[in-house]
């Protein structure tokens, strides 16, 4: 499948595949999603099937906004807040799912609760208007693999299953949204990402945990191993192997790479979140046995970077 741009013409064409029941890929402010009609069950397997992604791991729900969202979830006063802080935005809230909700138990898989967010992109938030339709929308790759973040990634990774790929160009934020959940006395943290645990906390007034690996999965990217190249990552590298490809980080780089990508040579972190997953399938096609990653701070945006590439480095 070729991407084509997205004109309103294409956003209108993508907009009648998606009420016929297929898949369209689209760009957020995050990375590319593949999308389809929550409310048609036949057309999330689609989505399912061409991701090749267990039906275990529930699918984010796009909305244009906080009154569409409660049509589909119960939001408490605290999940106001939040969307109210950082809607349209890279944040999903997991909030308990209406019964009256009409979204598909293959969305949610199964739960009682469902993820929710309001992207922050123009031609997103013009597809949503053009189909009045809840969009279940994960990264547009094989699961497992490193999510997309230009429409030839997708091109790449999917071919042609979906119906259409409409090409906004590369997507700001880079990683994937952050997501938390709000159904319980305090919200808590399952997916670190474009949105930093302190920018929440500023806005709670009060710390936000980090659910622990192994509890039961209530939003994607909390799988094990995920995010990942072909080719194994060395994590926290100081200096480069021999057939190793460096993820450089700063201005300091160790030289003898066989090819170098340099993530924020001035050691800005949003820049490094924005360059991850581009640099990283740069670095998984050049025909290195390794890629060495040079340390990352653990703060802010850092912490998000950090969890994608300690998921992707997992054994297989």
């Amino acid at each position: 499948m070729t991407a084509l741009p997205a004109t309103d013409q294409a956003i209108a064409r993508a907009a009648q595949a998606l009420a016929r029941g297929e898949t369209v890929a689209f760009p957020t402010e995050t990375v590319y999603g593949l999308g389809a009609n929550a409310l048609d069950a036949s057309a999330v397997a689609r989505v399912f099937a061409a991701k090749d992604r267990p039906r275990f791991n529930p699918l984010i729900v796009h909305v244009p906004d906080i009154a569409t969202a409660e049509r589909y979830a119960t939001f408490d006063a605290t999940a106001r807040k939040l969307a109210e802080a950082f809607w349209p935005g890279p944040l999903s809230l997991v909030a308990p799912k209406r019964p009256d909700s009409g979204i598909a138990d293959l969305v949610t898989a199964g739960l009682d609760t469902i993820a929710l967010r309001a992207p922050d992109h123009p031609i997103a938030q013009k597809l949503l208007a053009a189909t009045g339709l809840p969009l279940a929308a994960p990264s547009a790759n094989r699961s497992g693999r490193v999510s997309p973040t230009t429409a030839a990634h997708v091109e790449t990774e999917l071919g042609d299953l979906p119906a259409m790929i409409l090409d906004g160009g590369p997507c700001a934020r880079g990683i994937e949204s952050t997501v938390v959940r709000v159904t319980g006395d305090a919200p808590v943290l399952l997916r670190l990402g474009a949105v930093p645990r302190e920018a929440i906390e500023a806005v709670l007034g009060s710390p936000l945990p980090l659910v622990q690996d192994g509890t039961e999965i209530a939003s994607p990217g909390q799988l094990e191993r995920h995010y990942a190249p072909s080719t194994p990552l060395r994590l926290d590298a100081a200096d480069v192997r021999e057939g190793e490809a460096l993820l450089a980080f700063g201005p300091n780089v160790p030289e003898g790479a066989r090819e170098t990508v340099n993530l924020s040579a001035s050691s800005d972190l949003q820049e490094a979140a924005t360059n991850l997953f581009a640099s990283l399938r740069a670095l998984d096609a050049c025909g290195a046995g390794t890629i060495a990653v040079m340390p990352i701070p653990d703060q802010g945006l850092g912490e998000a970077i950090n969890d994608r590439l300690r998921r992707a480095a997992k054994a297989r």
